[in-house]
């Protein structure tokens, strides 16, 4: 027996929850690669380190928070990659890079952490104001 999927009848939202999980995966991908071209001095190897564990985290906490039991556990898990992009930035600003081509590489992870954080911060905001709109229909509901 075959099955087949519509994809046409798949949720737009599981989409965008699957773009971002790979998007995430992608830029972690993309660090790494990254770290294997800086020159192996002191200062770079811990952060090098420091870089790739923030880089993985950020899509490991998005994948936690799409399996999140309730909106708390969703929002800790969102809260956690937002911080971890902050922290991909900060790292990758530490790093010292002398080589103009690795430079704008550099900048476009930077860019894309950004990027990151940016969306993260966007969906923090709408599940609050989500949460909100909830507690405040639940307030105004009279109950006898």
């Amino acid at each position: 027996m075959t099955t087949t999927s519509n994809n046409n009848a798949q949720n737009p939202a599981d989409n965008k929850r699957h773009d971002l999980e790979k998007r995430t995966a992608i830029f972690a991908y993309r660090c790494r690669l990254f770290i294997r071209k800086l020159p192996k001095d002191v200062s770079n190897f811990e952060d090098c380190k420091r870089l790739a564990r923030a880089t993985g985290s950020i899509g490991a906490a998005y994948i936690a928070a799409n399996d999140a039991l309730s909106r708390k556990d969703f929002m800790l898990n969102i809260k956690l990659c937002k911080k971890e992009a902050k922290e991909s930035i900060y790292w990758l600003n530490l790093l010292l890079v002398q080589d103009p081509e690795i430079s704008e590489e550099k900048g476009k992870l930077k860019q894309e952490a950004f990027e990151l954080l940016k969306i993260f911060s966007s969906i923090l905001t709408k599940v609050k104001k989500a949460s909100e709109t909830s507690t405040t229909d639940r307030l105004s509901t009279p109950s006898f």
